[in-house]
């Protein structure tokens, strides 16, 4: 199979968000759209302390070559996917570089200390701003907003791997994208994952990056 040219060789994707949020879903399907095209990917993943609004990373890495280590060397991560903007922040620091890519759900997840009021969570302006320190180009997508018009938020994922494919660091289509969901989903939920991935790629088209 001739393979489509990736960014770099291997290619470094981290997936993160917090439980609940279909983070593991999300990097499956990115996954499996890749492995159809022919390349090697190993997936790493790694779990906070609450399945339900703990974090979740996954680490995946792609490559021509070979099979490559589950876990991303410290400082070497070409892209972050967020679910959630304050999981961006985190992993940035410590997996970032200033070549790293972001692309981010606007839509925060409070933890127990922010709910308490023990703790306070960081204003969409104040991320934007650490963001632009930490990267050489993201983008803030208010994917779980355009999820809820669909009618399910969890959809939210799916928008984000369309944004992740029109960014175009990796060679991800809608055409894999649907031959990836009617092998795992039911017939019916094709259809309105078409259209949230659609909109993931829309929304990327139509908004400009913050750095």
């Amino acid at each position: 199979m001739t393979k489509a040219m990736l960014a770099a060789d291997p290619y470094n994707l981290i997936i993160t968000g917090v439980g609940g949020q279909g983070n593991v879903l999300a990097s499956k399907i990115v996954g499996n759209m890749l492995v159809a095209k022919g390349f090697q990917v190993t997936i790493g993943e790694t779990f906070g302390a609450s399945q339900r609004g703990g974090s979740v990373m996954s680490h995946l890495r792609v490559s021509t070559k070979s099979m490559l280590s589950p876990q991303i060397p410290n400082g070497k991560a070409h892209l972050v996917m967020s679910l959630e903007p304050t999981e961006a922040v985190r992993v940035l620091n410590e997996y970032g570089n200033p070549d790293i890519k972001l692309i981010t759900n606007t839509r925060p997840v409070h933890s127990v200390g922010v709910i308490c009021g023990d703790d306070r969570y960081p204003s969409i302006d104040e991320l934007k701003e650490w963001t632009k320190k930490l990267t050489a180009a993201a983008w803030f997508i208010d994917a779980t907003d355009e999820a809820v018009k669909l009618g399910n938020p969890i959809l939210g994922n799916v928008l984000l791997v369309g944004a992740l494919a029109e960014i175009g660091d990796l060679p991800l289509d809608r055409e894999s994208f649907r031959d990836v969901i009617a092998r795992t989903m039911h017939p019916d939920k094709v259809g309105l994952n078409l259209e949230a991935y659609g909109m993931g790629v829309q929304m990327v088209k139509l908004h400009k990056q913050v750095s």
